[in-house]
C-alpha cells in the first residue's frame, strides 16, 4: 500500500437531517478537490457505524488522493437521532449529506461509495442525484437486497467484492455487473469474506486504481 497521505483537516460535526440531527466526521483536504466524496456505513442493526473498518478504509484512500470525504452515522446510529427505518429514511440522511457537500464544495463533482447496507441505500441515491458522477459498491449483499435500480443508472460504478463474501454471491454480482449500463468495473478480492479481513490493503490498490485512471489530473498531484 501507498505512503503517499494527504494533508487534511478532520472536523467532527453535526448534520441537520430529516429526522433530526446526524453525527458525522469531514476530512477536507488543503488543496482545492476534484471531487468530494460520501461513504455510508453498513447496517446498524449489527453494529454498521462511520467507524467500520472497511468505511474508514475507503474513506483513508480517497484523502490520500486529495478528495473531501464525508462520513456521518444512519439515523439511530452512534450519537444520530431517530431510530432505524430499514432504508427508507436512510435514503434521505443520504440526500442531506450531499446536501452538505454540495455546499461545502460547490461546483465539485460529488461521488457516493458505501459498503453494504450502505452500498444498497448510497448508491440508489447516489443514481438519482444529478450531482454525483460516480459510484462505489464495497461489499454488495446481493444475497438479502434488490439492487435492481442500478440497471437504470448509467453513472461510472467501481464494484470491490470478497471471493467468499457471505453475503453476496460472486456469480450473481457478476452478472449483476454484467447487466448495467454505462462503465462499470468489478474487483474480486480472492480470499476475502464480506469484511475484506486482512485484505483492506486491496481494497485500497482498488480505489486508487479505479479513481487515478478516470481522472488523471488526480494522479499528476498524487501518484
Amino acid at each position: 500500500m501507498s505512503n503517499t497521505k494527504a494533508t487534511h483537516e478532520s472536523r467532527n460535526l453535526f448534520l441537520e437531517g430529516p429526522a433530526g440531527r446526524l453525527e458525522a466526521i469531514l476530512w477536507k483536504p488543503t488543496v482545492q478537490p476534484h471531487l468530494a466524496a460520501l461513504v455510508c456505513h453498513p447496517h446498524p442493526l449489527f453494529g454498521g457505524t462511520m467507524h467500520n473498518k472497511v468505511v474508514y478504509q475507503a474513506a483513508k484512500s480517497l484523502d490520500a488522493l486529495g478528495l473531501p470525504v464525508l462520513r456521518f452515522n444512519f439515523r439511530g446510529a452512534g450519537l444520530s437521532a431517530g431510530a432505524h427505518d430499514r432504508g427508507h429514511g436512510e435514503q434521505e440522511d443520504v440526500r442531506a449529506a450531499l446536501d452538505f457537500l454540495a455546499a461545502e464544495f460547490r461546483g465539485v463533482s460529488l461521488l457516493v461509495g458505501g459498503f453494504s447496507f450502505g452500498s444498497w441505500v448510497g448508491l440508489r441515491v447516489g443514481c438519482a442525484d444529478q450531482r454525483v458522477g460516480e459510484l462505489i459498491g464495497l461489499g454488495t449483499p446481493v444475497n438479502s437486497s434488490d439492487f435492481s435500480y442500478l440497471r437504470n443508472c448509467d453513472k461510472p460504478k467501481l464494484f470491490v467484492h470478497g471471493a467468499i463474501d457471505e453475503h453476496g454471491d460472486v456469480g450473481k454480482l457478476e452478472q449483476l455487473v454484467e447487466s448495467l449500463p454505462g462503465e462499470n468495473r468489478l474487483v474480486v478480492v480472492a480470499g476475502a469474506e464480506h469484511f475484506f479481513a486482512g485484505k483492506l490493503d486491496q481494497v485500497d490498490a482498488a480505489i486508487r486504481a479505479w479513481i487515478t485512471q478516470r481522472h488523471p489530473e488526480i494522479a499528476d498531484q498524487h501518484l
